[in-house]
């Protein structure tokens, strides 16, 4: 409520010191703890007041209904939770109990893709060859083609 320092209120001593004397200021400190023990005697008892009040119109069984239906345990969100914890928690490197089923599958799986993978590498292995092979053909031919008759004379060169 007030804002005072220890600063503040030792001026404030020493003020009241020398303005009321050594006797009249203990006078005085009784005095003004009596009226602060009143003030929070009263402010307790308005507190408390207060509180019976609210506990007779409900509101202290309104606010407990209000924290059970928050309550995550209560709305079925107990496996939601432990969901995100598992996700949280998950380990890429370990193998799951389902993949664990699923291997033997997956060898399966990865065995048939391996012997397919060799028949694909030998037709193409296959089919290279052919079409280089065709390739060779093909450039011979042309080159027989472009090239008339090595060997004979040319008409220019008998004259």
């Amino acid at each position: 409520m007030f804002d005072l320092s220890w600063g503040e209120l030792l001026i404030i001593g020493v003020v009241a010191l020398i303005i009321l004397g050594p006797r009249d200021l203990v006078g005085m400190f009784r005095t003004l703890g009596r009226m602060t023990g009143k003030v929070r005697r009263m402010a307790n008892e308005f507190k408390s007041a207060m509180e019976d009040a609210a506990d007779e119109a409900g509101i202290k069984e309104t606010a407990d209904s209000l924290k059970s239906m928050t309550n995550p345990s209560k709305m079925g969100l107990d496996k939601i939770n432990e969901a995100a914890d598992k996700f949280d928690n998950w380990d890429p490197t370990k193998p799951s109990k389902a993949s664990k089923d699923i291997g033997s599958e997956t060898s399966k799986l990865s065995e048939e893709r391996a012997e397919a993978a060799k028949k694909i590498h030998e037709y193409s292995k296959k089919k290279g060859t052919e079409k280089r092979e065709a390739e060779k053909a093909a450039a011979a031919q042309k080159a027989e083609a472009s090239d008339p008759v090595p060997d004979a004379p040319k008409a220019e060169d008998q004259a």
